[in-house]
């Protein structure tokens, strides 16, 4: 059997989430994945470095490091994109420059793993989709909870429906605002503030799981906002997301099923427990994090374009105009819902 071509993959901004994507480019190609790092881009040049600066790496020790003899250094992103070998790109700089550069990747037929959110605006997501529709090659939001070990888990027993059908869902996802850039995050318009830089995740994975909801109602602020999706079934699920002042950062669920509950946080350990009347027991989880998933996704997704992508633009493109809701509700001054044609 041929061995797969090796993906020349070049990472697009080196901030907290460009070293996150180094150190899962190189966990896959331990793994097995035919991936090699071949460039980076980030106009800072001690972000260039082969060391990482403080608060720019996930983990500890050299987790996001690269090797500068081996790996070529851009200042700007058409530079990257003119690199025959590069095949993959990541695209890791603020959310205001996502589209020109995942738009300018696919014109230039690189792959595209699009950090998310893929913009502020659902128009301008779909400037991209429609850039990527007549693309030779693909592009895929990095929804990393859609891959993260324990929320995948979710997922299938949702679609199973091996506890029965589920009740009722609860996702919460607060922490400190992030301290890598925090004049990024705090211009609220550059970052959509948590709502939809922090919240995005739970929005995108409730969907994912549930569908889209006929109407939202959204309380408090873009800063921590607590949202009810309503479905045309009566269901309701409840997502509460924000930055809290001197909060470690946590995740967490609580699914009811017909014959189960789930829960999942972040802090625990175990992470994931499954109870079951008076009975409770740990549920396993894979090894690795969502955002060493959706590279191996991505990478598999290349080597046999005929897989389905897990996540999709389309799926970005629904999202944001969720989040529209959402902060249409929050602007009406009280409670009301909205709804979602």
């Amino acid at each position: 059997m041929r061995e797969p071509e090796r993906v020349g993959v070049g990472v697009i901004g080196l901030g907290f989430m460009g070293r996150a994507h180094i150190a899962a480019y190189e966990a896959a190609r331990r793994a097995g994945r035919a991936c090699e790092l071949v460039a980076v881009c980030d106009r800072d040049p001690l972000r260039c470095a082969a060391t990482p600066q403080a608060g720019a790496n996930r983990g500890a020790g050299e987790r996001g490091t690269f090797d500068p003899a081996q790996v070529v250094a851009f200042a700007e992103p058409a530079d990257l994109l003119a690199d025959e070998r590069v095949r993959l790109v990541s695209v890791c700089t603020p959310t205001d420059t996502h589209v020109e550069i995942a738009s300018a990747a696919l014109r230039a037929r690189k792959h595209v793993l699009v950090e998310k959110p893929v913009a502020l605006a659902s128009a301008d997501v779909r400037r991209l989709l429609e850039v990527a529709r007549g693309a030779a090659t693909r592009c895929m939001p990095a929804f990393c909870m859609r891959f993260w070990p324990g929320w995948d888990w979710l997922k299938r027993q949702v679609e199973s429906e091996a506890f029965g059908r589920p009740r009722s869902a609860r996702f919460e996802r607060l922490g400190s605002l992030p301290v890598w850039s925090r004049e990024f995050y705090l211009d609220t318009a550059r970052s959509g503030d948590a709502l939809i830089d922090l919240h995005i995740h739970d929005a995108d994975f409730a969907r994912w799981c549930f569908g889209d909801p006929v109407a939202v109602e959204s309380t408090g602020s873009t800063q921590h906002v607590t949202s009810r999706y309503r479905y045309a079934d009566g269901r309701e699920t409840v997502a509460e997301g924000g930055w809290t002042a001197q909060t470690p950062f946590r995740m967490c669920y609580r699914v009811e099923f017909e014959q189960a509950v789930a829960e999942y946080d972040s802090r625990r350990d175990p992470p994931l427990v499954l109870r079951r009347g008076a009975k409770q027991e740990a549920v396993p989880l894979g090894a690795g994090d969502g955002y060493d998933g959706e590279v191996r996704a991505m990478l598999d997704a290349i080597a046999d374009p005929s897989l389905p992508l897990r996540a999709t633009l389309e799926d970005a493109l629904s999202v944001a105009r969720l989040l529209e809701a959402e902060l249409d509700s929050l602007r009406s001054g009280a409670p009301r819902p909205v709804r979602l044609d």
